[in-house]
């Protein structure tokens, strides 16, 4: 039932200087602009997802929601919003398998950029039942406009986004059983230190990562980053570090045939990687 990661929210302090970075890290413009209830989103949309930014900008229930949070946890992921296909089906699911939706309410956008209008119906899981991670589900009416490419070797789309666990048995339940996720890997590797489990989610990754020096635990799920995928790693880290990143070397990737380097600043307190996809087998 879930189709895709529509998008992931990142909150951020100081809403200009974030949109400019992400523009510059993305070589991509901004799609969507909004602003209401004291808060304000700028939406980067790219082949498979989008990622919103979010600030505080005025008085408003939501803004309060944001300086609350900012407050609380710092910059960085706050929230993920699952794509359906059917909105009801999915609250009936979620409402089955004990996560306590919200009801599923009408919202309208309007994009301050060119005046257009999107409408979807959304609800969200408990936090509490999905161990600490706020889970969004939508139902689109239409399609955000794609982020235009400002420059050679832009990010192509995001490769995964990545939660760490306490307890991966009951993260296996969540994302396999209940929420219907494909799981395509589960192994431990000792030499890393992690057990891993990846849950397909359109052309996309849900990775959950857990320590096995921790072993189990009953303490809340976190989110611990994003990997973007680039056609060519080399240009991306010298598009990066010509454009002041903070970028390391290019190196191999755990994954047989990827090459991955590591963001270190300007994403909003996000931990950040590049990864150039494996090459298809012939």
């Amino acid at each position: 039932m879930i189709e895709s990661l529509d998008h992931a929210v990142v909150l951020v302090r100081d809403f200009d200087a974030a949109v400019a970075n992400y523009e510059a890290f993305l070589a991509r413009k901004v799609a969507w602009k909004t602003s209401s209830d004291g808060a304000a989103t700028a939406l980067f949309t790219l082949a498979n997802t989008s990622i919103e930014l979010m600030a505080a900008t005025g008085a408003g229930s939501t803004g309060d929601r944001v300086r609350a949070a900012l407050d609380e946890r710092g910059e960085g992921l706050a929230s993920i919003a699952f794509r359906v296909g059917d909105i009801a089906r999915m609250h009936r699911r979620l409402s089955r398998l004990g996560l306590n939706p919200e009801a599923v309410a009408e919202t309208t956008s309007r994009n301050d950029l060119d005046g257009a209008s999107l409408n979807w119906q959304r609800t969200r899981a408990e936090t509490a039942t999905t161990h600490g991670i706020r889970q969004f589900f939508l139902e689109m009416q239409g399609e955000r406009p794609r982020s235009v490419e400002t420059a050679p070797s832009a990010i192509t789309g995001l490769d995964h986004i990545v939660i760490g666990t306490p307890a991966p048995e009951r993260a296996a339940a969540l994302y396999g059983a209940r929420l219907g996720l494909d799981m395509a890997l589960d192994r431990s590797n000792p030499d890393w230190g992690v057990r891993l489990m990846f849950f397909r989610c359109g052309d996309m990754i849900v990775e959950i990562a857990h320590s096995l020096k921790d072993g189990a635990g009953e303490g809340p799920d976190t989110f611990r980053g994003l990997s973007w995928r680039v056609a060519d790693i080399d240009a991306a880290q010298a598009r990066l570090t010509g454009s002041g990143f903070n970028v390391s070397e290019v190196r191999i990737g755990r994954k047989p045939g990827t090459r991955i380097c590591t963001v270190r600043d300007r994403t909003s307190g996000v931990p950040t990687l590049l990864i150039q996809p494996a090459p298809p087998r012939n």
